[in-house]
């Protein structure tokens, strides 16, 4: 299993690691700063340095098969089991991501509190974030207010908090899943994002430290997809 060590600190830009496994233009390896695509959110991407050259890395994700964290590189490299590489984080990609994903975790809570809306779905890539929410009928002024309402909470420039609970602890919190259709996955111990007085949820992905680095969330657009899935679309200013 790779270590995920972003999970620990997002702002981690650079680490030396030992491979584990090669396979053609991809590497296993013992731990890493690179988030993988899951959870509705990116991968990251950088590059490996080894020998004195940076190889990009274009693409980080969950092999469905073996569930092992690869690392897919923009072209095959001789890295045999043990060598050590040293992994550089595309920072600008990655802070845009975590600025991203605690603005949606702002949303998300409100959006829970106020309409008793879930998440059905949604992405958030470095450009924007999009989220699908479990509601009946097509209210714009819901999203309008709910993206006000998460500015203010951005302005009040709170701690968000990195921690863990035994998954049964985790699972009594109200509110600590806003997916609609999935759980968290089955380990022992859950992590848990709290933003204080505003949200509690169970994930796994990298976040800003303080609300105030999300800097202005910007509603881009909001459609109507059918039955319990209205979307909103919206990105982070400056």
């Amino acid at each position: 299993m790779t270590e995920l060590v972003y999970q620990h600190d997002s702002y981690l830009r650079e680490l030396e690691a030992t491979v584990l496994k090669t396979l053609p233009n991809k590497l296993i390896l013992d731990k890493t700063i690179f988030h993988p695509k899951s959870g509705g959110v990116d991968n990251d991407t950088g590059w490996v340095v080894l020998k004195g050259l940076e190889i990009p890395v274009v693409n980080v994700y969950y092999d469905k098969d073996s569930g092992l964290l690869i690392h897919e590189l923009e072209k095959g490299v001789d890295a045999p089991v043990g060598v050590k590489v040293w992994l550089k984080l595309n920072w600008n990609r990655r802070y845009r991501l975590m600025r991203l994903h605690t603005a949606a975790h702002i949303l998300s809570a409100i959006m829970y509190r106020d309409y008793n809306a879930l998440i059905t779905g949604g992405n958030i890539s470095e450009e924007y974030g999009y989220d699908d929410y479990s509601m009946e009928v097509f209210d714009r002024e819901a999203f309008l207010k709910a993206v006000e309402k998460a500015n203010e909470i951005v302005k009040q420039a709170l701690e968000v908090r990195i921690y863990w609970l035994p998954r049964e602890d985790a699972l009594k919190i109200p509110g600590v899943v806003k997916l609609a259709a999935k759980m968290p996955p089955s380990v022992d111990r859950l992590r848990i994002v709290e933003i204080p007085g505003v949200d509690v949820q169970a994930d796994g992905g990298p976040h800003v430290r303080n609300t105030l680095e999300i800097g202005e969330i910007v509603l881009l657009r909001i459609e109507n997809k059918g039955k319990n899935k209205k979307r909103i679309y919206f990105t982070v200013q400056p």
